[in-house]
């Protein structure tokens, strides 16, 4: 006798298609199979003749094969029901997979929600309910077979790398990728970095490269850095089809990591000698070969590539142009060298190329010659300009007797390379401090240096009742007889510090003086250096000391007591964006880049301290344009010069120069034309002014073509002659949309 039994809730196709192994599929139907029919319960057995015939199952075919298995429930049922010779001859067996029976304890049945301690979760789940979600299955499933550790591991570096990308931690990101404690993983973690930084900015991809090298032996072990660097490249070909430029980024991911040192030279070869010269990883590995660690300065080009360290600072810096100047001396590529230069992008720090490059070849005579060739090409093309040339000279200078030391010859040497320099045209030598004198910095004690501060303080506070220039020069004089730099630098600090705490009478008389004592540019630029180091200090005292020092650096900005570049180099120092005295540098450069700033800044605290109130722009044209008629008409040279001096207003010169060079244009004589030269070589007009005043005749030169046919070729003329005489930087090119400078930044 055949008996009906159940055997689950569930078909056992539906558990194997796509959820259950295959071992577990056959061990489900072992045991159904194996189970004894007599151990059945009775009430699992269908009992209602007038149960309806169910659908079929979709998945089911729509008849039995003729090849059924013996114990299949559709072995026993024919068109009636049971088997003949079944005692149950007459009942049909449901099909359906819900069981229409009541529950024990009421609950169940057709439209009930099933007893209220349900809470088993043994229940069936029903594809026909409308609240039914695929998900449910596989949830069901997942509990019963759960994940292997690697998957676990691929969900749990995921959830790390984001983090990663949104918090830039790299202390963080090691410390969760330890805790993992799956090591023989690691290698999936180094492909996958690599591969989502890939879709991604330049920014994640230095990101990516710098966790890589910070990770390196320390949290992942080597092999499995070289183990996932073989899976990137053998995954190209199918990388390429979401990022089309795999290649090429792939390719430089390679090659920063043998720069860094993650990866061993050799692994281009190995990973070539192994893949197909059709395979795109192939490519990679070829491309990474010859296009980046083949080419010249290779190493400081590919660490720049996405845009390096966030936070380079002025070692980082010295250590990027040592790098460049012995790869030059090795390859010899200027070209190439002067695209790095240029890609450092720290113009006012140039002169470190130039002492590096000097003492490099006075250590190394053989690259002497091919050391000062670089040097005259960035010369040439104005990559570096002529102070900062001579300004490297003179730190050279500066320290002359230390070099000695371990250059015996060093003082003879650096004489010949100066006047080598000078010959070409490159240096001005007249520019440096002779070398013949024992140039060796005394160091000060503690004790002078405070009682200058106590004499310094003195002088000016009686400055500021008497106004008297004259009188602090000569007390100056008296109290630094050798002119010490350090000295200077102190009496620049404590006079912007007293005057920040006084009304703006004191300021605008300390602006003057500043102006007045002729200090050398560094000895000013120092003593602001120590402003700035100590305006956190200084802010305890002086709430609005930002703006204040803001305007003492951007006045002496205007009256030419230190130059623009200055904010750059003392910038170098303050790197942090919250710091006050990096606000107090970007505050400085806002009001120098604002239209007419010179004119503005010169009022910015009324006039009045021992000098005239300012005039209004229109005045001082009409002041200059009488002294040029004065001079013009028979006056002295010497004369002109005094009274340009006595107008106060050195950032306004370029209309000197402008009003003298259309007049020479206009009335062809060359009188105004020697008196700029004899302003430029007492150094009462700059060649900053020089080229501003040049570039706003450009701008004008279509106006001007109408009173004045031959303009533009007269205009042509001067300028190469104004070239020759040094008055204008190589850079300055004839410009008839007239790009103007304004107090040396661009607007």
């Amino acid at each position: 006798m055949v008996v009906l039994f159940k055997i689950s809730t569930m078909d056992l196709s539906d558990l194997s298609d796509g959820y259950m192994s295959t071992e577990h599929r056959e061990l489900l139907r072992s045991a159904s199979e194996s189970a004894d029919p007599l151990s059945v319960s009775p009430l699992e057995l269908s009992m209602s003749p007038k149960t309806p015939k169910s659908p079929k199952s979709p998945r089911s075919p729509k008849g039995s094969p003729k090849g059924s298995p013996k114990g299949s429930p559709k072995a026993h049922s024919g068109k009636h029901g049971a088997g003949k010779g079944s005692p149950l001859k007459k009942d049909k067996q449901s099909h359906s997979p819900f069981d229409g029976r009541p529950k024990k304890g009421g609950a169940g049945g057709k439209g009930t929600w099933g007893g209220l301690l349900d809470t088993d979760g043994s229940h069936v789940i029903d594809p026909n309910d409308p609240n039914y979600t695929s998900n449910e299955e596989n949830e069901q499933l997942s509990a019963r077979f759960p994940s292997s550790p690697f998957e676990e591991y691929k969900k749990k570096v995921a959830v790390i790398m984001e983090e990663y990308f949104a918090t830039d931690d790299v202390i963080s990101t090691a410390n969760e990728l330890r805790e993992l404690g799956m090591p023989s993983y690691n290698y999936y973690f180094v492909k996958k970095l690599v591969s989502m930084s890939m879709d991604r900015h330049d920014k994640e991809k230095e990101m990516a490269a710098t966790l890589l090298s910070s990770l390196y032996a320390d949290v992942i072990d080597p092999p499995q850095v070289y183990k996932g660097f073989c899976k990137l490249i053998e995954s190209a070909d199918d990388l390429i089809v979401d990022i089309p430029d795999t290649v090429d980024v792939l390719a430089l991911f390679v090659a920063r990591a043998v720069v860094d040192d993650i990866l061993p030279p050799a692994f281009l070869m190995k990973e070539m000698a192994s893949l197909s010269k059709d395979s795109k990883g192939f490519v990679v590995i070829k491309r990474a070969d010859k296009s980046y660690l083949s080419a010249p300065l290779h190493a400081d080009f590919i660490l720049r590539r996405w845009g390096g360290s966030r936070n380079k600072t002025v070692e980082d810096v010295k250590g990027q142009i040592s790098n460049l100047l012995v790869e030059y001396v090795v390859s010899g590529d200027r070209k190439e060298a002067c695209i790095c230069i240029k890609d450092l992008k720290v113009p006012f720090f140039h002169h470190e190329i130039v002492k590096r490059a000097i003492i490099m070849a006075m250590e190394n005579r053989q690259a002497e010659d091919r050391l000062l060739d670089l040097l005259k090409m960035a010369a040439e093309e104005g990559l570096i300009n002529s102070s900062q040339i001579s300004k490297g000279f003179g730190r050279i200078i500066d320290t002359i007797d230390d070099l000695s030391l371990d250059i015996p010859k060093a003082r003879q040497i650096l004489q010949s390379l100066i006047s080598k320099a000078s010959s070409e045209g490159w240096l001005c030598a007249s520019s440096l401090r002779p070398l013949s004198l024992d140039l060796k910095k005394k160091s000060l004690k503690d004790t002078a240096a405070k009682a200058f501060k106590v004499k310094a303080q003195s002088m000016i506070q009686e400055y500021f009742l008497s106004g008297d220039i004259s009188e602090v020069s000569r007390c100056l004089e008296t109290e630094n007889n050798s002119s010490s730099s350090e000295l200077n630098a102190i009496f620049v600090k404590k006079l912007v510090t007293l005057a920040m705490d006084r009304k703006n009478r004191e300021k605008e008389m300390a602006s003057v003086l500043l102006s007045s004592l002729c200090f050398p540019g560094d000895d000013v630029v120092n003593g602001f250096v120590m402003l700035v180091e100590s305006a956190d200090d200084t802010a305890l005292d002086i709430p609005i000391v930002v703006d204040d020092l803001a305007m003492f650096l951007a006045r002496a900005v205007v009256d030419e007591v230190i130059a623009p570049l200055h904010l750059e180099e003392i910038g170098t120092l303050f790197l942090m964006p919250d710091s006050i005295g990096n606000k107090v540098l970007q505050m400085a450069k806002s009001l120098l880049k604002a239209r007419l700033s010179g004119e503005r800044i010169l009022r910015c605290w009324g006039g009045g301290g021992s000098s005239t109130n300012g005039w209004a722009i229109e005045d001082v044209k009409d002041k200059i344009g009488k002294i040029l008629e004065e001079f013009e008409s028979g006056g002295d040279k010497r004369e002109a010069c005094r009274c340009i001096k006595e107008l106060g207003m050195p950032f306004f010169h370029h209309e000197v120069v402008k009003k003298s060079l259309v007049t020479v244009m206009e009335k062809k004589n060359e009188r105004l034309w020697r008196l700029l030269g004899e302003c430029f070589s007492i150094g009462l007009i700059t060649t900053n002014q020089m080229m501003k005043g040049f570039g706003r005749v450009a701008e004008s030169l279509d106006d001007l073509s109408l009173d004045v046919p031959d303009a533009e070729k007269q205009f042509t003329h001067y300028v190469e002659r104004a070239r020759i005489k040094g008055w204008l930087d190589p850079s300055f090119s004839f410009n008839r949309s007239g790009h103007i400078l304004e107090n040396g930044f661009c607007l």
